[in-house]
């Protein structure tokens, strides 16, 4: 009856002695007067079928490979290009090695589109692309750039080992700058205290005159890595003065944080999720501890810290999604660095509460050295915060009391009024006040501005 299935799979002693040793495991039995070798175990040694494994040796094999490679990021330098399609461990060993270039039409997958829509018994997925295209790879930091053809993925390798020392023991290699544009020049790009572009600081832009406004750079040096990854922060290499140097900078504008709708959940939809400037998120504190990790190992980079932070974003989604976990890395990766770390404030820029925690100098100071431009701000809370705090509207209708001339003439005539008249002067007295409010909120978040100039940072010695 075929409905009922089978009972066991078994060789007759023919079949069973013409094999090799370690072929099957298998056990005798005789059934009907018939010798039958149930077959307990395949091991397929000596089969030229399965010659070069079909199981877990292989898996064994993968193992080593993935122990190896995550060695090899720590004691060498590691890049991948992936230019055709990568499966499974091939996928795992690219994000073992962490530096990653990517062509648009190589996917890193772990289970191909078919198989997973079998699992599903629907025809969700339609290409490989939805599972580890670039779409998905940039997004998630995986990749590092992402290159249209093998000629462009050439140059960026070419281009990236241009950073890298000969040896884990060597200094990166250094460049002439060239004769126009020489290591003590101007920089002329000034950052405005509106949202700008980090990046037009970093490399240069056109000015509005058609003029040419000077980055802090070597003109044409700065490569931007993990671009669309973590947008709040901004990562790449650049030289200065010839010198090979590791970049975070800052982005001081708002972005959108894009997570796909997955085609396997009908009930999943697309979200869009603001992400302001100055802050860090999740996504942003772990690409900045990853950055720091790919400098440090093997690269040997002095790094250049754009330090423009007003804090962590420390709202329910953020905390669930492990910011906190994020930031400890960055200080974590700090502690590691073996290299020069040059942490800058810059023209309008600030550093506040916990942001300026995990990348104090003291958590390194043989490696860690803090400058802040003049026109930077640094401190606990920004100046409004510190009021809200410290000075509130009934600290400041006091000050007023003990200040304002007019102010103190209605305080004496109050206390001799009644009736009708002194309920005048009651009022005249409210009225005062609300006048006087916004002035002296504006002195008072003035006075707490000058607490975080630099000369108070100079002073206590928390910069150079």
């Amino acid at each position: 009856d075929p409905s009922k299935g089978f009972e066991y799979l078994y060789l007759d002693k023919v079949d069973y002695e013409q094999l090799q040793p370690s072929t099957v495991q298998a056990r005798l039995v005789t059934v009907g007067g018939e010798d039958r070798y149930i077959i307990d175990a395949i091991i397929g040694e000596h089969q030229q079928s399965t010659k070069g494994g079909i199981g877990v040796e292989n898996l064994q094999g993968s193992g080593l490979i993935a122990g190896e490679t995550s060695r090899a990021y720590n004691e060498t330098f590691t890049l991948s290009y992936i230019t055709g399609r990568s499966v499974g461990i091939g996928a795992y060993l690219n994000r073992l090695g962490q530096r990653n270039i990517q062509m648009v039409s190589s996917p890193m997958i772990l289970t191909g589109y078919s198989a997973l829509n079998k699992l599903l018994g629907k025809n969700v997925y339609s290409s490989q692309d939805q599972l580890g295209g670039p779409q998905i790879m940039v997004p998630n930091g995986v990749t590092h750039q992402v290159v249209r053809d093998d000629r462009e993925g050439m140059a960026a390798i070419l281009d990236w080992l241009s950073f890298v020392p000969k040896d884990v023991r060597s200094l990166p290699p250094m460049h002439q700058p060239s004769a126009g544009d020489p290591w003590d020049r101007d920089v002329d790009f000034v950052p405005s205290k509106q949202p700008y572009d980090p990046r037009d600081f970093l490399r240069g832009t056109i000015g509005e005159d058609g003029s040419r406004l000077r980055g802090f750079f070597d003109t044409g040096s700065f490569i931007e890595y993990l671009e669309g990854w973590g947008q709040t922060v901004v990562i790449g290499r650049a030289r200065l003065g010839g010198i090979p140097m590791g970049v975070i900078a800052v982005e001081t504008r708002s972005v959108e944080r894009f997570v796909p709708a997955d085609p396997a959940n009908p009930e999943s939809s697309e979200v869009v999720e603001p992400q302001a400037g100055q802050v860090w998120f999740p996504d942003s504190a772990f690409k900045t501890a990853q950055a720091l990790c790919d400098f440090n190992r093997a690269e040997n980079l002095p790094v250049m810290v754009f330090a423009n932070w007003r804090g962590f974003s420390g709202g329910t989604r953020d905390m669930y999604s492990e910011v906190l976990k994020y930031g400890a890395q960055i200080v974590d990766a700090l502690v590691d660095y073996e290299h020069p770390i040059f942490v800058y404030i810059p023209p309008n820029g600030e550093l506040r509460g916990g942001a300026w925690v995990v990348i104090d100098p003291s958590i390194n100071p043989e490696r860690m050295e803090m400058y802040a431009d003049p026109e930077s701000r640094g401190g606990i809370l920004e100046p409004p915060g510190i009021v809200e705090v410290k000075y509130r509207a009934a600290q400041q209708v006091e000050a007023m009391h003990r200040l304002d001339d007019r102010i103190k003439e209605l305080d004496a005539k109050i206390v001799k009024a009644d009736g009708a008249e002194k309920k005048i002067l009651e009022q005249e007295l409210k009225a005062r006040e609300r006048n006087l409010l916004p002035l002296y909120t504006s002195v008072a978040v003035g006075f707490a501005d000058l607490h975080d100039r630099t000369g108070r940072m100079k002073a206590k010695g928390v910069i150079r």
